[in-house]
């Protein structure tokens, strides 16, 4: 007949069993989540290797903006304004000869502010024996001198041809100050299209020609960047309204040259 300490024993032997069984168990599954998860005995990362790709196009500007400024100075606010106003509307006038329409006129900045002098308060300078110094400056103050009043304008120009007649016309009507003209392309998003596709060709190209020199062969693209270069303007002035010599000598025809809209990329693969 079997003691107590005998069953006491093999109780022991089962359990101790039992519980190498369950550990070797859990470890074939841990081992096993592992591999799946490439922590333990899985792939490795894939390599990769970018290319980079260069397009662009170019395209004769189709509009022409140009932009200017009116400031006048007076006692009151009101009489600033007003005459902004005047000088403004003979501008507006003018526009409409040339077929400029309201919707390629947009006021930028309308603003106000006053304007100070320095008034300054002299002292005499009383030495020994009463003999007077030259005065000096004891305390002066600034004095409300007036108000300036400006409005800044931007004008669209759809018929670049008459960008210089345009300028020559609008610094006749008393304008502060002129820039422009800059020619740009008012609908670039199709040229944006065509510069992006020849890059992207350019980098699938590279990409083409250099897997074949290393003997290895592109996966999958694992990422894609995209940059543009957008046009700048081709001719941009300044013109000072200092009188009518400057303005008659702008030329009334102004060369546009050509815009350049290009577009820079970069795109990687895996290599197998």
């Amino acid at each position: 007949m079997e003691t107590l300490e005998q069953s006491k024993k093999r109780i022991f032997k089962v359990l101790f069993v039992f519980i190498i069984i369950l550990s070797v168990y859990f470890a074939v599954k841990i081992l096993g989540e592992l591999k799946e998860t490439s922590m333990l005995g899985g792939s490795p990362t894939p390599a990769i290797i970018s290319f980079s790709g260069h397009g662009e196009v170019t395209a004769m500007p189709d509009i022409a903006n140009v932009y200017f400024t009116i400031n006048k100075e007076a006692k009151t606010v009101k009489e600033a304004q007003t005459k902004v106003a005047e000088i403004e509307k003979k501008a507006l006038d003018f526009l409409k000869t040339k077929n400029v329409e309201d919707k390629d006129i947009k006021t930028e900045n309308a603003s106000f502010y006053p304007k100070y002098d320095y008034v300054r308060k002299l002292c005499p300078q009383i030495g020994a024996e009463g003999a007077v110094s030259p005065a000096y400056d004891c305390g002066g103050k600034q004095v409300l001198s007036g108000y300036e009043a400006s409005e800044s304008i931007t004008v669209k120009i759809r018929n670049t041809d008459d960008a210089g007649a345009v300028m020559q016309g609008l610094g006749s009507t008393g304008v502060s100050n002129l820039s422009g003209p800059n020619f740009s392309i008012d609908d670039e998003d199709a040229l944006k299209a065509e510069a992006r596709k020849k890059a992207i060709d350019d980098a699938k190209a590279k990409a083409k020609v250099l897997a074949k020199d290393l003997g290895v062969r592109l996966g999958k693209i694992t990422n894609f960047n995209e940059g543009g270069g957008y046009p700048v303007p081709m001719m941009y002035k300044t013109v000072g309204m200092g009188g009518d010599a400057e303005i008659s000598s702008a030329p009334a025809q102004l060369p546009k040259g050509e815009n350049i809209i290009s577009s820079d990329v970069i795109i990687t693969y895996e290599i197998k």
